[in-house]
């Protein structure tokens, strides 16, 4: 009878492909959070920010961490805009994005995470999570009503404002290139590893997006390479009604900014919130 045994040669060679495979499978577990999070730990300047009559605030988070925000108080009438930020930068990048409703009297609240803009901390979807609770619990200590509050999220942000729409009753959401889960968007990019199965910080925007009951209002570039639209068109079925969503043909991830994002967020707050008492 012949002897059906691989040649040692090949063998050796499927182990080492194993182990190589392995290794870099381990890798990705084990960084991951590095590959995810690209924190700017310097301190942000208000002053060099360009918003006026807007306050340095502190966060304080249930598990004792005291982070920068910036806060300017809504005019009369107005709602409360917070600005969940992507996984890059720190708030102070934001102050363009955030310009247009500070002049229009919206409120806003731009909520820093934990090890980004000089805070202390590192950055995790549990810890995001109580960082985003600690800027609505602040709101409420202001004395701004749940339901004049507006949730922006941009990209990474997205999952820290969907679970908190999940869990208050806000007055709308913003969701700005949003996704399904990370381990989604690892397996689109990298389809030769486990990624749902590695994902740590998974914020799986698809599973909770059916519970949130405030309006909602979804953004996204056609030419999205790093969320492709199709994410955010999942979310956008996936959701329940009240719900409107806008694909803008001619710019990508990093340029929203270049259409007119915030003529139109302004036009759904204002067709969407309840009147102010």
């Amino acid at each position: 009878m012949k002897n059906r045994l691989l040649p040692k040669p090949m063998i050796e060679l499927l182990s080492l492909t194993v182990f190589l495979y392995a290794s870099v499978v381990g890798c990705a577990f084990v960084f991951q959070r590095s590959l995810l999070y690209y924190p700017d730990k310097s301190t942000p300047s208000l002053q060099l920010s360009g918003l006026r009559q807007i306050d340095e605030i502190s966060l304080i988070t249930s598990d004792g961490l005291e982070l920068l925000g910036w806060y300017r108080k809504a005019k009369p009438g107005h709602p409360t805009l917070v600005l969940f930020h992507g996984n890059a930068g720190h708030i102070g990048h934001r102050s363009l994005k955030i310009l247009p409703y500070a002049e229009a009297g919206i409120g806003v609240l731009l909520a820093e995470y934990r090890g980004y803009g000089g805070n202390e901390g590192m950055p995790s979807e549990e810890g995001l999570y109580r960082d985003g609770h600690a800027a609505l619990e602040f709101l409420n200590k202001a004395g701004v009503p749940v339901n004049r509050i507006v949730l922006y999220g941009e990209s990474l942000g997205t999952g820290v404002s969907v679970q908190m729409a999940k869990e208050y009753d806000v007055g709308a959401i913003i969701l700005e290139a949003p996704f399904t889960s990370l381990g989604d968007i690892g397996a689109h990019h990298y389809p030769y590893l486990p990624s749902r199965w590695l994902a740590r910080d998974p914020f799986d925007n698809l599973s909770k997006i059916g519970e949130v009951s405030a309006p909602l209002l979804i953004i996204h570039g056609e030419r999205d390479r790093i969320i492709p639209v199709d994410f955010g068109r999942k979310i956008f079925d996936a959701a329940k009604e009240p719900k409107e969503m806008k694909v803008f043909s001619n710019v990508g991830h990093n340029d929203l900014h270049l259409a007119s994002v915030s003529q139109m967020v302004l036009e759904f707050m204002s067709r969407r919130l309840p009147p102010a008492h």
